[in-house]
Formats: structure tokens, C-alpha cells, sequence
């Protein structure tokens, strides 16, 4: 018996991945990308996506959408700052806002990068606006 290094779900990301390094779209095509992938998601995992896209541009209007790992993300400057992450995406029991390496979160020596989502409320809503506010800096 062989064990597989990579899932269906991850080797999926990857070539959804090299598409996207591939291709050179508009901000407008990126939005309908961003907008597509979130459609095209489970009830649940749309709710909160729809949530969290649209809180995270009203607390960062200066980020661009685009899909990462065909994930909803948005980026500074073409980098990625923070992404969501459907419980579906990699068969998972709750969905995730993950924050890269470009987010300015640091807090010591150690600082979440990536907040599970099992249910929106206003509570969700500011930490996240808040979060993502001082993630762009």
C-alpha cells in the first residue's frame, strides 16, 4: 500500500495555485474570482466568507481582493495578507481567517496567525475588523 504525500484537496490548491501565478488579471477580474469561489461555496461557509469580505474591505479599503490557493484573499502592495479558508477546502471542521507573514499582527514572541470561524456575530465582526486594520499597519 502507497500513502499519497498530498491529498486530493491540497494537490487541487497547488495547480489552482500555479494557475494563479500564472495568469495577469485586473483588479476588476480578481474581485469576480474572489466573488466566484465564495458563490460557489457550501451555505455555511458562504455566510461567513460573505462576512468576512465584506468586513475586511471596510476595514482595509486599500486591500485587493484576489483568490490564493483558490481561497478568497486579499493583498497589500500584491502581497497576501490575510485569506479565508472554507471548512470544505481541506475537509475541516470549521473554516478559517488566516493572516500571512505580510500581516504586521506581531505581538511578542508568538501570536495566532489563523482564528477558527464556526458562527458570525457582531463580537466576530470587530475583532476581525480590528485585526485586519492592524494587520494592513
Amino acid at each position: 500500500m502507497t500513502k499519497e504525500s498530498f491529498s486530493a484537496e491540497e494537490r487541487a490548491a497547488m495547480k489552482e495555485r500555479a494557475r494563479e501565478a500564472k495568469r495577469e488579471a485586473s483588479a476588476a477580474e480578481d474581485l469576480a474570482d474572489v466573488l466566484s469561489k465564495i458563490a460557489e461555496m457550501p451555505d455555511d461557509d458562504r455566510a461567513l466568507a460573505e462576512h468576512v469580505h465584506t468586513t475586511v474591505l471596510a476595514a482595509a479599503p486599500n486591500l485587493t481582493p484576489k483568490t490564493w490557493y483558490g481561497m478568497p484573499a486579499y493583498a497589500k502592495d500584491g502581497k497576501i495578507v490575510c485569506f479565508f479558508q472554507a471548512a470544505l477546502k481541506f475537509k475541516s471542521r470549521y473554516a478559517t481567517l488566516g493572516f500571512s507573514d505580510e500581516a504586521a499582527l506581531d505581538n511578542g514572541p508568538m501570536w495566532p496567525a489563523a482564528y477558527a470561524l464556526v458562527k458570525w456575530t457582531d463580537d466576530v465582526e470587530a475583532q476581525i475588523s480590528k485585526l485586519v486594520t492592524q494587520a494592513v499597519g
